[in-house]
């Protein structure tokens, strides 16, 4: 059976998904992993890509074209989201990329990106009646796609994603409470679009943030897809994360169990805007989607 893999290269992180196309149509996965490279560190000052984000990043794409190629895949797509649109110096980066990797990168505008994500989520929860608001928290940004079932109605971006915020309010480390809410402030200015949609039906999350949110309220050592997708959060799950981040120094939350060491630095950042979205959609709770971007690119490129 063909085997197809897809590379999602995000401000954060990097996202690698190989999967085997079977007989009947579905998809097997074979390998679902995700990098933290920070490819985004000092984008919001500089305007550019820095030098060492860039071999980090460039380091992880080639380890996982390597994979796919081990595995023989039949095809290999490759995007580029926020930080991408934004960077000065990024057709030095996809130069390089296909230089030193093999790989073409295609950068994809806000849009595409919230139907692909979009498609991604409603794959796997089965939501077929209702209003549904689906969005993506991203280093660079976050995606919001509106519909119902697997028809799309809306879709948009706003410039709000975890590495700015961390850098623009100092996220990354222990925060007064008057910090908080000043950040908490200027996330609800940057997401001033969300004041005229309607409650939905149904919210659902994913990214980085919130799988990761679910792992720590899940308490796993080790990080299982299939525990996290579908899990409901909280907001009250979600404000006492934020006081757990908040109140830790980068070192003491790298030793929280199910927080993945590499999203330390910006986890309070990615928590203030699920909240954020909570308060400002009506929602007590979402639902946790482990699906994402790289799952519609699939079904949307080789489904």
């Amino acid at each position: 059976m063909p085997v197809y893999a897809v590379i999602d290269i995000g401000t954060n992180s990097v996202k690698f998904h190989l999967a085997e196309r079977t007989a009947d149509g579905s998809w097997r996965t074979i390998l679902d992993r995700a990098t933290v490279t920070r490819l985004g560190e000092g984008l919001a000052e500089s305007g550019v890509f820095a030098p060492a984000a860039m071999t980090r990043t460039i380091e992880a794409i080639g380890q996982m074209a390597d994979q796919a190629r081990r595995h023989q895949a039949a095809a290999v797509a490759a995007v580029g989201t926020m930080g991408l649109r934004t960077a000065g110096n990024r057709d030095l980066f996809i130069a390089r990329v296909r230089e030193d990797c093999g790989v073409d990168i295609e950068v994809l505008p806000s849009e595409e990106e919230g139907r692909l994500a979009y498609l991604g989520a409603t794959s796997g929860l089965g939501f077929e009646a209702g209003r549904l608001v689906v969005f993506d928290t991203g280093g660079g940004s976050t995606q919001f796609t509106i519909g119902r079932g697997s028809s799309v109605d809306e879709r948009f971006s706003c410039d709000v994603g975890s590495v700015r915020l961390t850098e623009q309010f100092g996220l990354g480390e222990c925060v007064t409470l008057r910090q908080l809410q000043t950040a908490l402030m200027a996330v609800a200015t940057e997401l001033a679009r969300l004041d005229d949609v309607p409650s939905p039906d149904a919210l659902v999350g994913m990214g980085g943030a919130i799988t990761t949110m679910t792992a720590v309220m899940l308490r796993l050592r080790a990080y299982d897809p299939k525990l996290v997708q579908g899990s409901l959060l909280s907001r009250a799950e979600v404000e006492r994360q934020i006081t757990l981040y908040r109140t830790r120094r980068e070192d003491e939350r790298r030793r929280i169990v199910g927080l993945q060491p590499g999203r330390a630095r910006v986890i309070l950042a990615g928590a203030c805007v699920v909240r954020t979205v909570m308060d400002k959609l009506g929602r007590d709770a979402l639902t946790v989607s482990d699906r994402g971007l790289r799952h519609g690119l699939l079904l949307d490129r080789f489904g």
